[in-house]
């Protein structure tokens, strides 16, 4: 946090250092970015992902969007327009919000060149099938996403009962959970370890903490199964 100089904001542990979220699911040979942060450029640097072949949006709120123009460097590696999936009203919002990119669309011009595609439904990347996984955040409509047996949902309040139909049977989940005290728009602890109860996937990581969690304080007192996600965090998951 700008200007605090409390525990967390001040602690030697790098789990306790953490930028907004994003991620990113290797299949075989390609990187699928899923959001595009603020920190996008030095994330990517920082752990040594060189390459990305598209990007998936949850939803348009800038922590996860404003990082977009980073996407410019894939560009150069494609030799070619980034294929970007969202909703269609995101993918509107951000033609509006972003004028420049669309204005003159090449490569090469220090502005990214994207290719737009509308999630309708399931689809596949790469010989990997994504199911969208419909929550709220709040009042605003977020996709989590479903890759195999692993699922990615930050950003969330409520999950309707037919989207964790979705997120059954799962190895391994990312999930929303903010802080301690309840949050208009977040899943507090209690709530998210209650939706580990009833979705019980075989390993959950909580995600998108703010900065009142100390993680060494935090993660012992979690139950079997659940675990603090934190920047560089790797996962080898089975398709």
């Amino acid at each position: 946090m700008i200007g605090c100089h409390c525990r967390v904001c001040t602690s030697p542990d790098p789990r306790d250092q953490r930028s907004r979220p994003s991620i990113v699911v290797g299949v075989d040979a390609h990187n699928i970015l899923i959001d595009t942060s603020p920190e996008l450029r030095l994330q990517l640097i920082a752990q040594g992902i060189d390459h990305i072949d598209s990007v998936l949006y949850t939803h348009g709120h800038a922590d996860h969007i404003h990082g977009i123009d980073d996407l410019r460097r894939f560009n150069e590696q494609l030799q070619g327009p980034l294929p970007v999936y969202a909703v269609p009203d995101l993918l509107q919002d951000i033609r509006v919000r972003f004028p420049y990119i669309f204005a003159h669309q090449f490569v090469g011009g220090g502005i990214p060149a994207l290719d737009l595609r509308p999630i309708e439904g399931p689809f596949s990347l790469y010989g990997q099938a994504i199911t969208p996984v419909p929550v709220l955040h709040g009042w605003t409509p977020v996709l989590g996403f479903r890759f195999g047996r692993f699922a990615y949902v930050t950003d969330t309040s409520h999950i309707p009962p037919d989207s964790q139909a979705l997120l059954q049977d799962l190895d391994v989940l990312i999930l929303d959970a903010l802080r301690h005290e309840p949050h208009p728009t977040h899943f507090n602890f209690e709530q998210a370890l209650a939706m580990v109860e009833t979705l019980r996937p075989r390993q959950t990581y909580f995600t998108h903490l703010t900065h009142t969690t100390l993680h060494a304080e935090m993660e012992p007192t979690l139950p079997d199964g659940v675990l603090l996600a934190y920047d560089g965090l790797r996962l080898e998951i089975e398709a």
